[in-house]
């Protein structure tokens, strides 16, 4: 691995910012984002990226490496779920490992975010496509989950609600605010476009750096508790999504040869949610607990992906 591309992600004032938030918890500080500043914050990543992609969209042609991509995209969050959460119930109850299974299969738009400010760092573009992939690929590792929690579950007394889950997977905020953004970011013209660049543009890292210090104060708290399951959780919260990002990004070669799109697939393949299935799960599988898996995506997974993650991913784009 380049050691200089890692002590440059390891320095990154964003990923600092989120272990600033974690020593807040740790020494018992008062320091914390307001519950309304965050989610307007979140809201607005969702939107500066949607909107940015839509833009990028607009400019390219609509090929058959675009259409193979968005399948490949569904394909991986189809699969994850499938193989995880038979790896988790041999040590977890069903509930609980199909939660985790989605959580895994689905995506993480903070780390999307976070990839996307990587890729800026090394002087590269995102392609608009890949926005749609990523919002894609949202809906169908919850739609696996639920299917398998179904099956596999003997309490037949606790059924879930399938009906339910499926208009929440494919209606949550962050699906529709996304996709929203990048249609509209297509629509709009690049004149149109300059009007709010200062907002879409300037402000994203500022942003970024205080929603990661967020991130990092709600991922200390919940570290705390989250120690008391075992070791499996967390050794399966390291390796596994190092494992996907490696398997994705080589794979991904097959469908594209552009190494900023295979880092995106990569990313996506080793992001676990903690925002949509969380909110899914607790609607429609309230037996699963998020005790355990919301320290193991957003506590685990998160920083392990955006410190060895994005590096090591990008090294294996650029020379597999």
């Amino acid at each position: 691995m380049n050691l200089n591309l890692l002590l440059e992600n390891l320095t990154n004032p964003a990923l600092l910012f989120f272990v600033l938030g974690i020593i807040a918890v740790y020494l018992k500080s008062d320091l914390e984002i307001p519950k309304n500043s965050s989610k307007f914050i979140s809201l607005y990543l969702l939107f500066a990226i949607g909107f940015k992609g839509g833009q990028e969209l607009s400019h390219e042609a609509f090929t058959s490496e675009i259409v193979w991509s968005m399948l490949f995209g569904i394909l991986i969050s189809g699969i994850i779920p499938v193989y995880t959460f038979f790896i988790l119930k041999r040590k977890l109850k069903v509930h609980d490992a199909g939660a985790i299974a989605a959580a895994y299969g689905s995506v993480s738009a903070v780390t999307f975010v976070t990839a996307v400010s990587f890729l800026e760092s090394q002087q590269l573009a995102l392609h608009g496509h890949m926005v749609a992939i990523m919002a894609l690929m949202e809906s169908p590792a919850i739609i696996v989950g639920l299917v398998l929690i179904s099956f596999f579950n003997k309490d037949k007394t606790s059924p879930i609600q399938k009906r339910s889950a499926l208009k929440h997977s494919l209606t949550n905020g962050s699906v529709l605010l996304i996709l929203g953004s990048l249609v509209i970011g297509y629509l709009a013209s690049e004149k149109q476009a300059q009007g709010i660049e200062p907002f879409t543009n300037d402000l994203f890292k500022g942003f970024l750096a205080i929603f990661l210090l967020d991130m990092g104060i709600t991922s200390g708290q919940k570290m705390k508790s989250f120690f008391s399951f075992g070791w499996f959780p967390f050794l399966f919260a390291i390796f596994i999504p190092l494992l996907n990002g490696c398997v994705f990004a080589v794979l991904s070669s097959f469908v594209t040869t552009d190494i900023t799109n295979r880092f995106v697939f990569a990313i996506l393949a080793a992001s676990a949610s903690y925002i949509a299935v969380p909110a899914a799960m607790k609607i429609t599988v309230p037996q699963a607990n998020p005790g355990l898996f919301l320290p193991m995506a957003l506590a685990v997974t998160f920083p392990i992906n955006i410190t060895i993650g994005l590096p090591l991913y990008f090294l294996i784009v650029q020379n597999f």
